[in-house]
C-alpha cells in the first residue's frame, strides 16, 4: 500500500497532466512518461497500478476513433495473443517487488525506445512477414510490459513499419495500448498487485490525464510536434539512463 500523502498525491496528478499532454502532442506517450517519473517515485509495481484507468480510457477512446476495428482486430489476431501471454509471464519480475532488476528494466525500455525513434531509419516490413513477427513482436512486447509497465517496444516501431494509413496506424496503436493495458492489469491482478486503493486513485488520475489531452491538442497547434517529440525523446533518455544507473548503484 502507498503512503498517500500531499505531496505524493500532486506528484501523481502533476505527472498524468504532463504524459496525458505528451499524449495530446504526439499520440502516444501516456504510460511511458507516467512509468518513467513514477518509477523514480514509488516502486515500479504501485507506478503500474496506477496506470491502469488513465491508460485503458485514453486508449479505448483512441481504439474505437477509427474506422477499421473488425478489419485490424483480425489483422493482428496473433499480435494481441501474444501480448497477453507476455505479460502474464513478465509479471512475475514487476510483482516479484525486486525494484533493483524492475528500475533497471525500465530504465532500458526507455533508452531502446528513445533511441530507436531518435536515430533510427523507417523500417519497412512486407506484410508476408507478418505471420511469423506478429507473435514474436507481440510476446517481446508483452514481457517487456510484464517486467516495466510500458508497453511501446517494440509493438509502436513494427505497427509503424508495416505501411498501414495514418488512421489504421492510429487505430492499430490503440488495438496494442488497450490490450496491453488490460493484459497488465489482469496480470496484476492475478499477482494479488492491484489494490483497491490504487484503483480508486488511478480512477481519479484520468481527470489530470484528460485536461494534459486538451492541453496537448493546444501545444500541437502552437508548436512543432516534430521538435516536441524530439526534446520528449531526449527527455526519456535522459530519464532512463538516470534509471539504469540508480538501479546498478
Amino acid at each position: 500500500m502507498m503512503d498517500h500523502s500531499i505531496w505524493l498525491i500532486a506528484a501523481i496528478f502533476a505527472t498524468f497532466f504532463v504524459a496525458g499532454t505528451v499524449k495530446g502532442v504526439t499520440g502516444m506517450g501516456l504510460p511511458t512518461v507516467a512509468m518513467g517519473v513514477l518509477g523514480a517515485l514509488i516502486s515500479p509495481l504501485a507506478a503500474a497500478s496506477l496506470l491502469i484507468v488513465p491508460s485503458f480510457v485514453t486508449n479505448v477512446w483512441q481504439l474505437l476513433a477509427g474506422p477499421n476495428f473488425g478489419t485490424l482486430a483480425r489483422r493482428f489476431f496473433l499480435l494481441v495473443i501474444a501480448i497477453i501471454v507476455g505479460t502474464f509471464a513478465g509479471s512475475y519480475l514487476l510483482a516479484a517487488g525486486d525494484t533493483r532488476r524492475t528500475t533497471a528494466a525500465l530504465g532500458l525500455a526507455l533508452i531502446l525506445y528513445a533511441g530507436h525513434a531518435l536515430l533510427a531509419r523507417q523500417l519497412h516490413v512486407p506484410a508476408r512477414f507478418e505471420p511469423l513477427l506478429s507473435p514474436l513482436v507481440g510476446a517481446v512486447t508483452g514481457l517487456l510490459t510484464g517486467a516495466t509497465g510500458v508497453f511501446v517496444v517494440p509493438a509502436v516501431p513494427y505497427l509503424q513499419s508495416l505501411g498501414l494509413e495514418k488512421e489504421e496506424l492510429i487505430q492499430a496503436l490503440g488495438l496494442s495500448f488497450t490490450v496491453s493495458t488490460v493484459a497488465l492489469a489482469a496480470a496484476l491482478a492475478w499477482h494479488g498487485a492491484f489494490r483497491i486503493d490504487n484503483l480508486a486513485l488511478s480512477t481519479l488520475a484520468i481527470v489530470p490525464a484528460l485536461a494534459g489531452m486538451w492541453a496537448g491538442q493546444v501545444i500541437r497547434n502552437r508548436v512543432g510536434p516534430m521538435a516536441f517529440r524530439c526534446w520528449f525523446l531526449i527527455c526519456l533518455l535522459a530519464l532512463g539512463a538516470e534509471m539504469v544507473m540508480k538501479a546498478s548503484f
